[in-house]
């Protein structure tokens, strides 16, 4: 594999204070490794960004720190949640004759003929797989073929990978699927569909009483409304009776 030159300096700057690296552009970095001295160092952004893109966190980097150079792989590169932009990279030492353990990305390639047929769905639910090989012998991909999935439930398993085994070991289970050819409407989204259906319908059916007694004016209990039409009544009654009048003060005294 083509090693990708990459040219560092040694940094003083730590903390805090790296902010400052950042406004110059410039990246705070260190290397790290099995029996490796941490080192801290500081990479160019356009520098870094051009060697990322090609080689990616399985392609071995020959960085260059002042006259001394390294292989290193990029283990981890810690971005900005906004921009994007790469705020910290972890550089990790390799050495040439040990093997290291990655994770290497899945690349599907070719059409699968369940889908041009408009028949299945592809599925891809595993996108990379951690291999463990020679840092030279480290691929930066492993391709998926799908031009042979025809049916729905045809699949690719970790063990139909074309891969060579005597170099590249895949630490992961033989029988699990990368890739497989699903239905167009599975019968869980059918299920889910239908029970979203019926809470819709029974919550329609629910508001509707509510509805019907806010539109109704309110009934009044027979026992209320007979209640009423009898003191209605004697009210009434009571209006047509004559007043009772008092006797005259000045009467009362002649008689007397």
């Amino acid at each position: 594999m083509e090693q990708i030159p990459l040219t560092a300096q040694k940094r003083t700057i730590l903390g805090r204070k790296v902010k400052n690296l950042r406004k110059d552009g410039l990246i705070p970095a260190h290397v790290f490794g099995h029996k490796v001295k941490t080192e801290h160092i500081q990479v160019k952004v356009g520098d870094f960004a051009k060697v990322f893109e090609k080689a990616g966190e399985t392609g071995i980097v020959d960085l260059a720190i002042d006259s001394q150079k390294k292989p290193v792989l990029i283990r981890n590169v810690q971005v900005h949640p906004v921009t994007d932009e790469p705020l910290h990279i972890d550089f990790y030492q390799v050495n040439l004759a040990e093997k290291v353990k990655v994770n290497v990305p899945l690349e599907v390639v070719g059409e699968a003929p369940a889908v041009e047929k408009k028949i299945g769905l592809l599925l891809t639910p595993v996108s990379e797989i951690e291999v463990e090989a020679l840092p030279a012998d480290l691929p930066e991909k492993i391709e998926v073929d799908v031009s042979k999935l025809e049916n729905v439930g045809d699949e690719i398993k970790i063990k139909d990978l074309k891969v060579d085994r005597a170099k590249i070991a895949i630490l992961q289970d033989e029988e699990l699927v990368v890739t497989q050819i699903g239905e167009l409407v599975t019968k869980e989204m059918e299920a889910v569909e239908a029970e979203i259906e019926a809470e819709k319908a029974e919550a329609v059916a629910e508001a509707a009483p509510e509805a019907a007694a806010e539109a109704t004016p309110e009934a009044v209990p027979p026992e209320e409304a007979k209640a009423g039409e009898v003191e209605a009544k004697t009210k009434e009654e009571q209006a047509k009776e004559p007043t009772e009048k008092l006797p005259d003060q000045k009467t009362e005294e002649k008689a007397s």
